[in-house]
Protein backbone atom coordinates (compact mmCIF):
# COMPACT_ATOMS: atom_id res chain seq x y z
CA UNK A 1 0.00 0.00 0.00
CA UNK A 2 2.66 2.73 1.09
CA UNK A 3 6.22 2.37 -0.51
CA UNK A 4 9.15 1.21 0.51
CA UNK A 5 11.91 4.39 1.00
CA UNK A 6 14.45 3.75 -1.85
CA UNK A 7 17.69 4.63 0.28
CA UNK A 8 16.65 2.87 3.18
CA UNK A 9 20.15 3.25 5.03
CA UNK A 10 18.88 7.05 5.78
CA UNK A 11 15.83 5.94 7.20
CA UNK A 12 14.82 7.33 10.39
CA UNK A 13 13.36 4.88 13.26
CA UNK A 14 10.19 4.79 14.18
CA UNK A 15 10.70 6.13 17.38
CA UNK A 16 13.18 9.08 15.86
CA UNK A 17 9.96 9.77 13.41
CA UNK A 18 8.11 10.16 16.81
CA UNK A 19 10.20 12.22 18.88
CA UNK A 20 9.88 14.67 15.77
CA UNK A 21 6.18 14.98 15.65
CA UNK A 22 6.51 15.13 19.42
CA UNK A 23 8.66 18.32 19.47
CA UNK A 24 7.86 19.97 16.51
CA UNK A 25 5.69 22.95 16.54
CA UNK A 26 4.25 22.84 12.82
CA UNK A 27 4.15 20.78 9.54
CA UNK A 28 2.63 21.10 6.67
CA UNK A 29 -0.48 19.46 6.08
CA UNK A 30 -1.52 17.78 2.70
CA UNK A 31 -5.19 17.00 1.29
CA UNK A 32 -7.12 16.09 -1.71
CA UNK A 33 -8.30 20.23 -2.99
CA UNK A 34 -10.27 21.77 -4.73
CA UNK A 35 -10.57 20.53 -8.61
CA UNK A 36 -8.56 17.45 -7.90
CA UNK A 37 -5.48 20.21 -6.80
CA UNK A 38 -3.24 19.21 -3.69
CA UNK A 39 -3.58 21.57 -1.45
CA UNK A 40 -0.98 22.13 1.14
CA UNK A 41 -0.96 23.74 4.10
CA UNK A 42 0.85 24.67 7.39
CA UNK A 43 -0.76 23.96 10.97
CA UNK A 44 0.51 23.83 14.46
CA UNK A 45 -0.25 20.59 15.71
CA UNK A 46 -0.04 17.94 18.27
CA UNK A 47 1.05 14.25 18.30
CA UNK A 48 0.34 11.64 20.70
CA UNK A 49 -0.38 7.86 20.60
CA UNK A 50 -0.53 7.32 17.21
CA UNK A 51 -2.85 10.46 16.27
CA UNK A 52 -1.80 14.04 15.28
CA UNK A 53 -4.23 16.95 15.97
CA UNK A 54 -4.80 20.45 15.52
CA UNK A 55 -7.51 22.90 15.64
CA UNK A 56 -8.92 25.21 12.85
CA UNK A 57 -11.78 27.43 11.74
CA UNK A 58 -15.29 25.40 11.00
CA UNK A 59 -15.12 26.81 7.42
CA UNK A 60 -12.56 27.04 4.97
CA UNK A 61 -10.63 25.01 2.29
CA UNK A 62 -9.25 22.33 4.55
CA UNK A 63 -12.35 21.46 5.93
CA UNK A 64 -14.20 21.18 2.68
CA UNK A 65 -11.32 18.73 1.35
CA UNK A 66 -10.90 16.87 4.54
CA UNK A 67 -15.50 16.24 3.95
CA UNK A 68 -14.43 14.82 0.54
CA UNK A 69 -11.85 12.83 1.53
CA UNK A 70 -10.09 11.83 4.73
CA UNK A 71 -7.09 10.64 3.33
CA UNK A 72 -3.98 12.95 3.91
CA UNK A 73 -0.33 13.64 4.63
CA UNK A 74 1.80 15.48 7.23
CA UNK A 75 5.08 16.67 6.67
CA UNK A 76 7.64 18.01 9.36
CA UNK A 77 10.73 19.22 8.27
CA UNK A 78 12.63 18.96 11.44
CA UNK A 79 16.00 19.82 10.25
CA UNK A 80 17.49 21.91 6.73
CA UNK A 81 21.13 23.13 7.59
CA UNK A 82 22.30 24.96 4.00
CA UNK A 83 25.96 23.65 2.82
CA UNK A 84 26.88 25.69 0.29
CA UNK A 85 30.08 24.12 -0.96
CA UNK A 86 28.78 20.95 -1.10
CA UNK A 87 25.67 22.49 -2.72
CA UNK A 88 22.58 20.49 -0.57
CA UNK A 89 21.00 20.66 2.41
CA UNK A 90 21.54 18.77 5.65
CA UNK A 91 18.17 18.08 6.30
CA UNK A 92 16.04 15.67 8.55
CA UNK A 93 11.98 15.20 7.88
CA UNK A 94 9.22 13.30 8.60
CA UNK A 95 6.30 12.55 6.55
CA UNK A 96 2.80 10.82 8.16
CA UNK A 97 -0.10 9.13 6.31
CA UNK A 98 -3.13 8.66 7.79
CA UNK A 99 -6.89 9.29 7.71
CA UNK A 100 -8.55 12.45 9.14
CA UNK A 101 -11.75 12.80 11.41
CA UNK A 102 -12.73 16.68 11.79
CA UNK A 103 -14.00 16.31 15.84
CA UNK A 104 -17.53 18.49 16.78
CA UNK A 105 -18.11 16.95 19.76
CA UNK A 106 -17.68 19.32 22.51
CA UNK A 107 -15.65 16.72 24.72
CA UNK A 108 -13.01 16.19 22.00
CA UNK A 109 -12.65 19.56 20.90
CA UNK A 110 -11.46 20.68 24.55
CA UNK A 111 -9.15 17.09 24.86
CA UNK A 112 -7.40 18.59 21.88
CA UNK A 113 -7.68 21.93 22.82
CA UNK A 114 -6.68 21.47 26.40
CA UNK A 115 -3.49 19.53 24.89
CA UNK A 116 -2.54 22.68 22.41
CA UNK A 117 -2.44 24.70 25.26
CA UNK A 118 -0.06 22.46 27.72
CA UNK A 119 1.94 22.38 24.26
CA UNK A 120 1.91 25.71 23.30
CA UNK A 121 1.15 27.82 26.48
CA UNK A 122 2.47 25.76 29.36
CA UNK A 123 2.83 28.56 31.55
CA UNK A 124 -0.88 29.90 31.09
CA UNK A 125 -3.16 27.19 31.86
CA UNK A 126 -5.92 29.31 32.98
CA UNK A 127 -6.08 31.83 30.02
CA UNK A 128 -6.17 28.50 27.65
CA UNK A 129 -9.11 27.24 29.49
CA UNK A 130 -11.11 30.68 29.68
CA UNK A 131 -10.14 30.53 25.74
CA UNK A 132 -11.31 27.56 25.02
CA UNK A 133 -14.62 27.83 26.53
CA UNK A 134 -15.35 31.10 24.97
CA UNK A 135 -14.14 29.82 21.36
CA UNK A 136 -16.49 26.64 22.46
CA UNK A 137 -19.16 28.64 23.77
CA UNK A 138 -19.37 31.08 20.39
CA UNK A 139 -18.58 27.60 17.95
CA UNK A 140 -15.91 28.92 16.80
CA UNK A 141 -13.75 26.19 16.58
CA UNK A 142 -13.49 22.09 14.95
CA UNK A 143 -10.36 20.13 15.83
CA UNK A 144 -9.30 17.29 13.32
CA UNK A 145 -7.55 14.22 14.40
CA UNK A 146 -5.47 12.46 12.44
CA UNK A 147 -4.88 8.61 12.57
CA UNK A 148 -1.34 7.59 11.27
CA UNK A 149 -1.09 4.73 9.18
CA UNK A 150 2.38 5.29 8.14
CA UNK A 151 5.09 6.97 9.00
CA UNK A 152 8.24 7.58 7.80
CA UNK A 153 11.29 9.92 7.97
CA UNK A 154 15.09 10.54 6.30
CA UNK A 155 18.10 11.91 6.78
CA UNK A 156 20.16 13.41 4.32
CA UNK A 157 23.59 11.40 3.08
CA UNK A 158 25.67 14.55 5.08
CA UNK A 159 23.58 13.71 8.34
CA UNK A 160 24.16 10.28 7.75
CA UNK A 161 27.40 10.52 7.27
CA UNK A 162 27.77 13.32 10.32
CA UNK A 163 26.13 10.39 12.67
CA UNK A 164 28.03 7.57 11.76
CA UNK A 165 31.33 9.94 11.98
CA UNK A 166 30.43 10.93 15.60
CA UNK A 167 29.36 7.10 16.60
CA UNK A 168 33.10 6.47 16.16
CA UNK A 169 34.31 8.96 17.90
CA UNK A 170 32.28 7.67 21.11
CA UNK A 171 33.91 5.02 23.13
CA UNK A 172 32.22 1.62 23.73
CA UNK A 173 31.24 1.68 27.42
CA UNK A 174 34.18 -1.01 27.90
CA UNK A 175 36.34 1.01 26.38
CA UNK A 176 35.57 4.11 28.87
CA UNK A 177 35.46 1.91 32.23
CA UNK A 178 39.13 1.17 31.17
CA UNK A 179 38.29 -2.39 31.03
CA UNK A 180 38.92 -2.95 26.97
CA UNK A 181 42.06 -3.37 25.74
Amino acid sequence: MFREMRRFRQQLSREECEEILRTATSGVLAVYGDDGYPYAVPVSHVYENGKLAFHCARVGHKIDALRRNDKVSFCVVAQDRVMPKERTTAFISVIAFGRARIVEDEAGLRRIAERIGEKFSPDYPEACRQETDEVLAAGRMYCVEITVEHLTGKCGLEVLLERQAAAKQQPTASAADGSAV
